[in-house]
């Protein structure tokens, strides 16, 4: 096997592997997941996420979890802890919501 064979052979190696790491985090939140959240006494807090580390409901186009195509996406949400999600402040002036903001 020549030198640009094996270099050719570890990049794609290293792009499926990507690949595939990207879309395992992806993934919808299981059931389980969803109600350890909420017995941890955790809501739903739209707008507070960074890009990318959204829970999940990063809106159309978007398959759920680490999603999100801007920081503070309005229609995004992050487990926070309860009650706290209106007082967090976002820039802007803005804050969490326990809705979907457009």
């Amino acid at each position: 096997m020549s030198a640009r064979t094996k270099v050719s052979t570890a990049m794609l190696f290293s792009a499926v592997t990507a690949a595939m790491a990207t879309s395992a985090l992806a993934a919808p939140l299981t059931q389980a997941e969803e109600k350890a959240a909420v017995a941890a006494h955790k809501d739903k807090c739209y707008g507070v996420a960074l890009k990318g580390q959204n829970d999940c409901a990063a809106g159309p186009g978007t398959t759920c979890q680490g999603t999100s195509t801007v920081d503070f996406q309005g229609n995004s949400w992050k487990f926070v802890q309860g009650g706290t999600c209106t007082s967090i402040a976002v820039p802007g002036g803005k804050h969490g919501s326990l809705t979907p903001l457009s």
